[in-house]
């Protein structure tokens, strides 16, 4: 492994870590609009095609370059060996995570390779046993973890402007899920992680959807366009 660039020392300034991997991206204008300015934003491999297209802001660059040429760019940079148990992207959590980031965006990591979005969506429990918050970013839709732990109870709120959302269970068994003002409406519901009952609820008109769990942990699929 080797490093290039510069150092770390202003990481401490940025709350919220983005990072972009290779997975295909069409709706760059939908992805673009979950990056903030003060966001610091790593680039794995792959993810440098998508350079251009995200706007050109870099802090970090992070990969084994199998996917893609390293750019020599005057950024700090992590040349990975390509033989390693973590992929770019998992590393680049990790990374993060090590320089003390808790709140993540992840895009270019949904789609193509289906083992690689398999892995990727696993960061978000990754990510949630250590106390930090993310959230996947696709052409359309956005994906978070629900959470609840040490037996409180926890809630996530979906706006009308969402075409549809979906619930799954995260883990072998998640209890205690009610959903209000949806289409599909449940109360002290129990959920397994092989019966996909929660897919493509529906917001009511001029109301705002609460999700809330007792037990467990869910994925929650916000479908915002098609």
């Amino acid at each position: 492994m080797g490093l290039q660039g510069n150092t770390k020392g202003d990481d401490f300034l940025k709350n919220r870590c983005v990072i972009v991997g290779g997975a295909r991206i069409n709706n760059y204008d939908f992805v673009k609009n979950h990056i903030k300015e003060d966001d610091f934003i790593i680039y794995c491999d792959g993810g440098l095609s998508h350079l251009e297209g995200l706007g050109g802001s870099v802090d970090l660059i992070i990969g084994d370059f199998d996917s893609h040429e390293n750019p020599n760019m005057d950024k700090e940079t992590i040349v990975l060996p390509t033989v390693k148990d973590d992929t770019d992207t998992v590393y680049a959590v990790k990374e993060a995570v090590k320089r003390g980031f808790r709140d993540f965006v992840m895009v270019g990591v949904i789609g193509g390779r289906f083992d690689h979005t398999l892995g990727n969506l696993s960061m978000l429990l990754y990510l949630d046993n250590l106390g930090a918050k993310a959230m996947l970013v696709d052409d359309y839709s956005e994906i978070t973890l629900l959470s609840a732990k040490d037996g409180a109870p926890s809630e996530c709120r979906v706006k009308d402007d969402c075409k549809y959302f979906s619930i799954i269970c995260a883990e072998k068994k998640a209890s205690g899920i009610t959903i209000r003002n949806a289409k599909y409406e449940v109360e002290d519901f129990e959920m397994t992680n092989d019966t996909p009952i929660g897919v493509s609820n529906e917001v009511k008109k001029n109301k705002e959807a609460v999700i809330e769990i007792r037990e467990g942990k869910i994925f929650v699929i916000k479908v915002v366009s098609e």
